[in-house]
């Protein structure tokens, strides 16, 4: 068990991280790497996961029991909107085949969609971890 401070520190490392990579995103999607920029999307919504698992203790070291857990305790709980969840299923859905799938491509006004979804996931989730207690 981590101790709550060090929890609060991994917590704000987590979401500084979610920030991040809107960033490299944003950098990607200028030069044109829109795939690259796809994978980043899902893992600056990883890294809010993770954040949001650290502040309710929960482990895990698979990504879909992590989106599971999210999906079962904050989705279908109403704690968080459905919006989110839904963001979040795309999210790894697009990542899976950009990295898996051979021959897909994405448009660049998608991957500017996807963008602007996870900036507002990051805002949503850091705002739900700062207000919520666990």
């Amino acid at each position: 068990m981590i101790p709550k401070s060090d929890r609060n520190i991994l917590i704000g490392y987590r979401l500084n991280q979610a920030k991040e990579t809107i960033e490299e995103v944003n950098k990607l999607i200028e030069t044109g790497l829109l795939k690259v920029a796809v994978n980043r999307v899902y893992y600056g919504m990883f890294y809010c996961l993770t954040a949001l698992a650290l502040k309710y203790e929960f482990n895990s070291s698979k990504h879909a029991q992590l989106i599971g857990w999210f999906n079962k305790d904050f989705i279908k709980t109403g704690l968080i909107d459905i919006r989110y969840g839904q963001i979040l299923r795309d999210a790894f859905k697009n990542r899976t085949e950009g990295d898996y799938s051979p021959f897909i491509e994405f448009e660049l006004a998608d991957v500017i969609e996807m963008r602007d979804d996870l900036k507002e996931s990051v805002m949503e989730l850091e705002a739900f971890i700062g207000k919520r207690i666990p």
